[in-house]
């Protein structure tokens, strides 16, 4: 089990690689190794890296080689995300891309090419560089292929899965060591509207990432410290491995925090505790990466106000009670035997629309929800299509299969053999 962060640079935050300053970036990766953290994972700002798409700066690639370099000197693995893409509320896609040069960045043929050269330079650089972890294609990218946002590049299930197999093997040609994977928001697994699916995250790059935030209603409806907040990341964990076809497949819950806008401050130790707990109790989990690092500086502007609270670390450079607890979780647990997989799963209707169900407030989530406070451990999910697959049932460990229906507005029922048991909001 890996423990890193989401790293954000204490001076500047991500505006820093405007000014790349090496004993900044070494003073922060210190201070994240002094909490016995394994890795990080760094956001070269896309827009800087590749201001024209024919120009990639060679400073700015030199930067992102130096960092993994510095990483290295405090013994910490590196993952490098590329397309930023949108990072905190901020979308930072480079001019060529945008108003007068709009183009589709997922299907437009220039942008394409744009954005392949880009890849493979990173991967190019990062490659022979020992501490690297692995290269992420971007970071929530699949936000701009549909609504909530207010422009998207809109795009079909087929579209969204063209553009995943162009880059992620554009990546793998360039060798760059350790894991190619891609990372999307939660709608992938709770939107209908989202043209990035499930079996897009389950079945392309070498791991399947989710980013776990209950300010998508999680809290709301269940209190920061309610069973559907502090169980959710071990939730979307099992819910992303519902569409795995390899049981062997392992899930990188890439994102997690502590929101303190819907949890309140005083709980934010607790929260982080039991999240963390819960999340490494899912079988073939390979890391916990939090977001994130340091505080957001109050004299940057304009963030949302959940951003100026995510470190572990505070502006000043202080590490907070949460920085602590996640350092001792992090030695307790990284040496811990692995967990044996659960023997009960749920079975999740994929014949119909299912992803408002899986989404806090929805019936599946809900009944999740129920089986995990009643039982003391999370159950499995399994695909309805999938539930007489023997042989994957068999690698998973499933040994009982729960129904769920969802149906009925006032009352979920999970049904076991000819019991049956109602769960009621």
């Amino acid at each position: 089990m890996r423990f890193g962060v989401n790293y954000t640079p204490r001076v500047g935050w991500f505006h820093s690689w405007l000014d790349f300053d090496v004993d900044a970036l070494r003073s922060d990766f210190e201070q994240i190794a002094s909490l016995e953290l394994d890795h990080v994972r760094i956001f070269p700002l896309w827009h800087l890296i590749q201001p024209n798409r024919g120009m990639l700066r060679a400073a700015g690639i030199e930067a992102v080689g130096t960092a993994v370099d510095v990483a290295a000197e405090f013994g910490l693995d590196v993952n490098v995300d590329a397309l930023q893409g949108h990072l905190s509320s901020f979308d930072f896609l480079p001019s060529w891309l945008t108003t007068w040069h709009g183009r589709n960045l997922f299907t437009d043929p220039v942008a394409l090419a744009g954005e392949e050269a880009y890849v493979r330079a990173l991967g190019e650089v990062l490659t022979g560089r020992p501490n690297v972890m692995g290269l992420t294609l971007g970071n929530e990218t699949n936000q701009f292929a549909a609504r909530p946002h207010p422009s998207p590049h809109e795009i079909t299930a087929a579209e969204a899965e063209a553009w995943l197999v162009r880059l992620l093997g554009a990546a793998r040609e360039e060798r760059p060591g350790g894991l190619v994977t891609h990372a999307a928001y939660d709608a992938t697994w709770y939107d209908e509207r989202q043209p990035f699916v499930p079996a897009h995250a389950a079945e392309h790059g070498d791991e399947t990432i989710v980013h776990s935030w209950v300010f998508n209603g999680a809290a709301q409806r269940h209190g920061g410290l309610g069973t559907g907040s502090v169980r959710h990341a071990e939730y979307l964990s099992q819910l992303a491995a519902a569409w795995h076809r390899d049981p062997a497949r392992r899930v990188w819950l890439q994102e997690v925090g502590v929101p303190t806008t819907v949890v309140e401050p005083r709980d934010a130790v607790e929260f982080l505790e039991r999240t963390v707990r819960h999340a490494t109790d899912v079988a073939n989990l390979s890391g916990v990466t939090w977001w994130c690092s340091h505080d957001v500086a109050r004299d940057l502007l304009d963030f949302p106000p959940v951003e100026y609270d995510l470190g572990l670390v505070d502006e000043h450079g202080r590490v907070k009670p949460t920085g602590r607890a996640f350092a001792a979780l992090a030695r307790e647990l990284r040496a811990a035997p692995s967990p044996a997989p659960s023997p009960v799963a749920l079975v999740l209707d994929d014949a119909v629309p299912y992803r408002h169900a899986c989404a806090p407030g929805g019936g599946f989530f809900e009944a999740w929800m129920r089986v995990a406070e009643r039982d003391g451990r999370g159950p499995q999910v399994v695909l309805g299509s999938r539930r007489h697959d023997e042989q994957l049932l068999a690698g998973r460990g499933v040994e009982r299969l729960l129904e769920v229906e969802v149906g009925a507005p006032a009352a979920t029922t999970v049904a076991s053999g000819g019991a049956a048991t109602t769960l009621r909001p």
